[in-house]
């Protein structure tokens, strides 16, 4: 399975290398902690991340910006939730969980590890649909930025994975080729058949096991570790 012309390693950052769940209910505690929101996170959860998800999904068909993406997923939440808040206190909380978000560090099982193990034999680079200025404290501060030659993300071409154009991009940025490069990530989607779309190769990270994909065809990994038996 190994493919022994290969240089560059594309990674997607949330839900992949950076544990977003955990690290997004940690900033939601603080957040809701801050400005004395009486509600369990659990129940704010709850409404937030299928509101948060249509939001991104808008978003990846330019339906929305970003800034739409920032105030209006609380806004809505809010609003199901019939907490009223005004617009103002929307703008400052939308700004703090940012905030809170990036400073938070928790990884996937397994990401230094391999990380570890695959720098001293490729080039590494992130690709993702978050926004830069908030993906790039990610990584600083979770201590990944030393792995990365490049951080790639959506905002670069104003296209979301899985469109070609975001891959393409990454492939010139990093002066690569798409059959000397992989792809890691968790959406079967936007990551995998968007790399295999343009000729890369790719591994799909399904730790849920959600995908049915014959991993004959396309490599599919429980844990980061098993990517050590194909890298």
């Amino acid at each position: 399975m190994l493919k022994t012309n290969i240089t560059d390693i594309f990674i997607d950052l949330d839900h992949t290398l950076w544990d977003f769940d955990t690290n997004s209910k940690s900033a939601f505690e603080k957040l809701l902690k801050k400005h004395q929101i009486p509600i369990h996170i659990n129940t704010f959860l709850e409404i937030y991340e299928p509101v948060n998800r249509q939001y991104w999904e808008q978003y990846s068909k330019q339906q929305k910006t970003k800034t739409e993406v920032k105030f209006g997923r609380l806004t809505d939440t809010f609003k199901i939730l019939k907490i009223d808040i005004s617009r103002q206190i929307i703008e400052v909380m939308a700004a703090d969980y940012l905030d809170f978000l990036k400073r938070e560090s928790v990884l996937m099982d397994g990401a230094i590890e391999l990380l570890d193990y695959l720098k001293n034999k490729y080039r590494l680079h992130i690709l993702t649909n978050g926004f830069v200025e908030v993906q790039s404290d990610k990584i600083r501060f979770s201590g990944l930025d030393s792995y990365f030659e490049h951080l790639i993300t959506s905002e670069a071409t104003g296209k979301l994975k899985p469109h070609p154009d975001i891959f393409k991009y990454a492939l010139q940025k990093a002066g690569t080729f798409a059959h000397q490069s992989y792809m890691i990530g968790d959406n079967f989607q936007s990551d995998v058949l968007g790399a295999r779309n343009v000729g890369m190769h790719a591994i799909h990270f399904d730790p849920d096991e959600t995908s049915e994909v014959d991993f004959m065809i396309i490599p599919k990994v429980k844990h980061l570790s098993e990517i050590k038996e194909i890298l």
